[in-house]
């Protein structure tokens, strides 16, 4: 089957394909550890950056969604990426068996608002096409995206541990009322 990848256009951003192109500086975005620093604490090498960007476009294929580049107007490099994808982590039946929602930004497009316009734009999509509810994993220590998160409508569930590292599962039933 082949599904065709929304493009979303925000007053600032452009959720769009990731393209083949987009790969070095998805590649660069995640072996950047201040991007990395509240997801694993280890920047990935380029070979898990690749597994990483098939995954998503695979994604896209089977479930009829996932991640988007996100790209600033007026830029011609993605900026990071949003959207949803399942994860398989072995976290539970009130976990797993759902979409689950991430976003990243590099360094440079940090502290603008931009995650947030991202995400709404991915969240609100979703919403639209596929409804339902959506689980996100978030460090404790990572203020700005529980922040985000909870914008969003995402409420915590509970707290485990996922490669030695604290987590903090959260859920949203749908758009916040």
């Amino acid at each position: 089957m082949s599904r065709t990848v929304p493009t979303i256009n925000t007053q600032r951003l452009t959720l769009r394909a990731m393209r083949r192109e987009d790969f070095d500086r998805y590649a660069d975005i995640w072996a950047t550890p201040a991007v990395v620093t509240h997801i694993s604490g280890k920047p990935w090498p380029k070979a898990r950056s690749w597994d990483a960007f098939l995954r998503n476009a695979g994604h896209w294929q089977i479930a009829g969604f996932g991640q988007w580049a996100v790209q600033v107007h007026g830029q011609t490099q993605m900026s990071g990426q949003t959207g949803f994808f399942f994860g398989s982590r072995g976290l539970g039946s009130d976990f797993d068996p759902y979409p689950e929602a991430g976003w990243i930004l590099s360094p440079d497009a940090q502290g603008q608002g931009l995650g947030l316009e991202a995400a709404n734009a991915a969240h609100d999509w979703f919403d639209r096409i596929v409804a339902g509810r959506t689980v996100c994993m978030i460090t404790p220590e990572n203020d700005g995206s529980l922040r985000l998160a909870s914008e969003l409508g995402y409420v915590a569930m509970r707290e485990t541990q996922v490669e030695g590292d604290r987590v903090q599962l959260m859920v949203r039933n749908g758009p916040p009322v």
